[in-house]
């Protein structure tokens, strides 16, 4: 799908292409089969689904090296990609910096969204988009990243995956290595290679303090708190709900910044009866 000159993403669609559409924003440096299959399966029942891959992850374009670009222009993709793919509006659901970038969505584009969900992430402004006096990453997440990039075969950089997400993850639900191991097989088999992206890290991230901004948005949206989450922890979600003026705050107990099968019903559910409320009221409204 072009987005811009040069630039192709990778798209998958799910689900009845006469319902609703929902769109997945993954976070940095990941592709969209990082969202589980049981999630994008379970939202696709009531939703046409759409997952991609960012610029410099999956199968999409990689060329920051010749085209650098700045964190704000992955949100311009993903409105140039719903023009691509006819979807006049969409419910849009981000993770961590997918979030902030569905925040942008919310702020440049709110006609463009039926409804927002955001996971894992923290408010335009604060954590790694902004300086705060909320808590930033774990310091051994921080000392980690330090090697990220870094030249390893197809072993090493799988274990060096699998013990990022289980950093990520956090201790309040178990940690499946296998489970882990096995999604990155999948996502390294799609890419094509096993180099790490490291992009996203590396963009320009100058125009995201825009958080006062958020208490202008009317779409209604849903912030799911992540109460073990490592990079955003307590009391970020509610300080993000607290700024944007349409928003209700969830909890998925346990959850951490990761999405392992043990999370996956209960942010499910939440995510589709958010939709599910806001395309009744639609209706309703109609």
């Amino acid at each position: 799908m072009p987005v811009d000159e040069g630039v192709e993403l990778w798209v998958e669609e799910r689900g009845d292409p006469a319902r609703t559409p929902l769109l997945l924003v993954m976070g940095a440096n990941a592709s969209g089969l990082v969202w589980p299959e049981a999630l994008v399966d379970g939202l696709a029942r009531q939703h046409r689904v759409v997952r991609y891959d960012h610029r410099d992850t999956g199968r999409s374009t990689w060329a920051f090296d010749e085209h650098p670009y700045a964190v704000r222009d992955l949100a311009s993709d993903a409105v140039r990609m719903l023009d691509a793919l006819g979807i006049d509006r969409a419910h849009a659901v981000g993770m961590s910096m997918g979030g902030i970038l569905v925040q942008l969505l919310l702020i440049n584009a709110p006609d463009r969204l039926r409804s927002a969900t955001v996971l894992c992430t923290s408010a335009l402004g604060t954590g790694l988009a902004g300086d705060s006096d909320l808590p930033g990453p774990a310091p051994e997440l921080l000392a980690y990243w330090q090697t990220m990039g870094e030249e390893r075969d197809v072993e090493a950089e799988l274990d060096w995956r699998v013990e990022h997400w289980r950093l990520l993850n956090g201790h309040g639900v178990p940690f499946d290595p296998a489970e882990f191991r096995a999604l990155e097989q999948r996502v390294i088999a799609h890419s094509g290679t096993p180099r790490g992206p490291v992009a996203h890290a590396l963009a320009d991230q100058s125009g995201l303090d825009r958080g006062p901004e958020l208490a202008a948005v009317r779409v209604p949206t849903l912030v799911v708190e992540a109460p073990e989450d490592p990079i955003n922890p307590p009391p970020h979600a509610p300080h993000l709900a607290g700024l944007i003026g349409s928003a209700t705050l969830a909890t998925v107990p346990g959850m951490g910044h990761a999405l392992p099968a043990a999370v996956v019903g209960p942010l499910t559910e939440l995510i589709a009866g958010h939709t599910a409320a806001v395309d009744a009221e639609e209706q309703r409204v109609r």
